[in-house]
């Protein structure tokens, strides 16, 4: 394996599958499967997972909604999340935690740093729940951060495009996929790939980031075996 300790970002949108709202239990168990292969070779996987699917902060900000009221709203949908693929984790027979940066003892387990190292030494999936913990700070920013604190070895994030692109793919048929690209790239071309407080802990820190289509069978394997698959950004 290219890879020996990960953290995987999901959005709450690529668990809707082709819903519009919601989860979509089979897309989750997709990605349970995909996940239970890559573990059983040994890797460690620590995963963070949006909650856009359920609610946006941001845009109930829009509406007129505090900003912070909003935030810790999506928090908890993130929470909703996390609960999801444990169940569909443990249903392929992987042992997990959910810790969380907000307390819910009922459900989980706060968040601590080596409580999580720890898990994930055990060979425990361990899912990462409620973002930071702190408004203003998007489950992009929770991804960076966890990696670091976990001393991942790259930052996984699985979406519905298979990297990076000169413009979006879904909306321009001329867009080129890039196959890698430096830090200072990013800057320069303005490209999006995470919001720029999680894009410059990464950068700061020396942490590879690999965007790839999360939905096509057997990529994550491929890339943790060192496959060239999506785009690198290091």
């Amino acid at each position: 394996m290219k890879y020996k300790r990960i953290l995987l970002k999901l959005s709450g949108e690529a668990l809707m599958g082709e819903k519009n709202y919601g989860i979509d239990i089979d897309r989750v168990a997709q990605y349970a499967r995909e996940i239970k292969n890559v573990h059983n070779e040994g890797v460690e996987i620590a995963i963070v997972i949006g909650g856009g699917n359920i609610y946006r902060g941001l845009s109930a900000e829009k509406s007129g909604m505090d900003r912070v009221q909003a935030d810790y709203m999506g928090m908890l949908a993130t929470v909703i999340n996390s609960m999801a693929l444990q169940d569909a984790l443990e249903k392929v027979e992987l042992k997990t935690r959910l810790l969380t940066a907000i307390k819910m003892e009922q459900i989980c387990e706060p968040f601590i740093r080596r409580r999580a190292v720890r898990h994930l030494e055990k060979g425990r999936v361990v899912i990462f729940g409620a973002g930071t913990g702190n408004p203003y700070f998007t489950t992009d920013t929770a991804a960076s951060l966890r990696a670091i604190e976990i001393n991942a070895d790259v930052v996984l994030k699985g979406t519905r495009v298979d990297g990076i692109y000169t413009a979006d793919p879904l909306k321009d048929a001329t867009a080129t996929r890039f196959e890698e690209l430096s830090f200072q790239d990013i800057y320069d071309r303005g490209l999006s790939v995470m919001d720029m407080t999680a894009f410059t802990l990464c950068h700061e820190n020396n942490l590879p980031i690999i965007v790839f289509d999360m939905n096509k069978e057997g990529n994550f394997l491929k890339l943790v075996q060192g496959e060239t698959i999506g785009t690198l950004v290091r």
